[in-house]
């Protein structure tokens, strides 16, 4: 199954799910960017709006984007701020936003499934102004070292979402190479991770 199609699979009961992962992303996203206020935000893999509600309390106007036609209406179900435009894009060509644009690009839970961060970075870069953040929060590599993949059950079968694993190292040689300083960065276990491989790292890169 492609990654594309996964999720609008998903899309249906990926909110009622249990999810670590996606619950401790919503905590961390919070926890990092809720005193940020932002013109212009573009959120990249919007999915079923988990985060968009924050952004759109932090910014004048956020760009929620994802390839999933099916995850965004369910975004549109729970996100009804005038503030926010969903768009369904594909991340991995050129993103329709001028140069220059966003204080803040946030990317959540979703490099797992690029497999060549270059483009990510530099179109984060061309749309960002000067000084503007690049926010990013994934499953940790040490957790893909495992084994572990974004995964759901769908009639007693476990279907696994096609994955790529990104180093750390990955992470901060693109992010030079685009022109990111690194703001910040964090390691996050949730709390039944206890003698676990830490869960998410966030990044926050600032241009």
């Amino acid at each position: 199954m492609s990654i594309q199609a996964a999720y609008n699979n998903w899309s249906t009961t990926y909110d009622a799910d249990e999810n670590l992962t996606r619950d401790l992303d919503q905590i961390v996203t919070r926890e990092t960017l809720m005193d940020l206020r932002c013109k212009s935000v573009v959120e990249i893999g919007c999915g079923t709006g988990k985060n968009t509600l924050l952004l759109s309390q932090i910014a004048l106007e956020v760009y929620a984007i994802d390839f999933s036609a099916q995850m965004i209406e369910k975004a549109k179900e729970k996100v009804r701020s005038a503030n926010v435009v969903f768009v369904t894009e594909d991340i991995t060509k050129q993103w329709t936003y001028h140069n220059e644009s966003a204080d803040l690009v946030t990317c959540n839970l979703v490099l797992e499934h690029i497999e060549d961060l270059s483009l990510i970075f530099s179109e984060a870069s061309r749309v960002l102004v000067k000084g503007g953040y690049f926010f990013i929060c994934e499953l940790h590599p040490f957790r893909q070292y495992q084994g572990t993949k974004a995964n759901f059950k769908r009639h007693e079968e476990f279907i696994e979402i096609p994955a790529f694993v990104h180093h750390l190292s990955d992470f901060f040689n693109t992010a030079k190479k685009y022109g990111f300083l690194l703001e910040d960065f964090q390691e996050w276990w949730h709390e039944q991770d206890q003698n676990k491989p830490p869960r998410l790292v966030s990044i926050l890169f600032r241009k």
